[in-house]
């Protein structure tokens, strides 16, 4: 398995955004209940490398600034988990209202889609409920069952549905690791399941755009691998550093014939420093 170098270059906004929602959420854990500042603000700056999309042979490797911001209010909220709207919770049991954003990715950048439509940013939404499995008393150690659902849309003027996404996964957070005080590690292991528009968006290849090397494939619904990702985080009084390591395979996929598909397996990374601007005055208490 090869991935072409690619120089660092700004990306667009939506592109900024997207790599954000992931950067800062790596390494954050569960802590125990103390009075924070009901919103911090901040900026800071990450580099990046990723594929083009899932399955593909290229990649993208940005610099890019990064905004670092958190809210923690009683429904809505914007940290380590992106932002969302609590809709319940317990002391086992967590219904929340979430939000994912993937970037957009030229056809003319991709060898594998040549002459084809480009991949618009594409946004997701929908309930994600999370499930306490096990934790320890002081809450430094806590194993979750995530279960998010979200419908995906092309975030563009005339916006199209692109179906619907399941990603169960086991989510272990360690805060304080031994040895290291202040660092916090977040693991993350699951599969991932799409319907039939969602896969045929990505790996479908129609009729009009097959060619000696690229067949006409229809995509169907289903397993769509497996993906493990590994974050660590730490606080400091005035800034943030943070990095994460992801780790995808396709094999066993309902789309892995599409010859769109150039590898079945990957890494993406990243690295960033954010610091922090300002907080509010008002505290709440919390558990994080």
């Amino acid at each position: 398995m090869s991935f072409p170098h690619r120089r660092p270059a700004w990306p667009s906004l939506r592109q900024v955004a997207a790599c954000a929602l992931l950067l800062c959420g790596a390494g954050q854990t569960a802590q125990a209940a103390e009075e924070k500042p009901l919103w911090e603000a901040g900026i800071g700056v990450a580099t990046v490398s990723f594929p083009a999309y899932r399955g593909s042979d290229q990649r993208h490797q940005f610099l890019l600034p990064t905004p670092y911001f958190v809210y923690r209010g009683e429904f809505l909220k914007a940290d380590r988990d992106g932002v969302r709207a609590q809709l319940f919770d317990s002391d086992r049991a967590e219904l929340t209202f979430s939000a994912a954003l993937s970037p957009p990715a030229s056809s003319d950048d991709i060898r594998a889609r040549a002459g084809m439509p480009d991949l618009k940013t594409n946004f997701e939404l929908g309930p994600q409920l999370n499930l306490s499995l096990w934790r320890t008393d002081d809450r430094n150690r806590e194993l979750k069952l995530l279960l998010p659902l979200r419908a995906a849309f092309t975030l563009e003027k005339q916006s199209r549905s692109l179906g619907w996404v399941l990603h169960p996964k086991l989510n272990l957070d360690i805060s304080d690791l031994a040895g290291f005080p202040g660092w916090n590690l977040g693991l993350q292991l699951g599969p991932l399941f799409g319907d039939r528009k969602q896969h045929g968006y990505f790996y479908g290849v129609d009729a009009a755009y097959a060619t000696a090397d690229r067949q006409a494939y229809a995509a169907g619904g289903g397993f769509a691998g497996m993906q493990a990702i590994v974050g660590v985080s730490k606080r400091y009084p005035k800034h943030w550093v943070g990095a994460f390591l992801r780790y995808d395979n396709l094999n066993g996929a309902r789309f892995v014939d599409s010859p769109l598909v150039r590898t079945r397996n990957y890494v993406a990374a990243g690295v960033a420093v954010s610091w922090i601007l300002g907080e509010s005055t008002t505290r709440v208490l919390v558990d994080e």
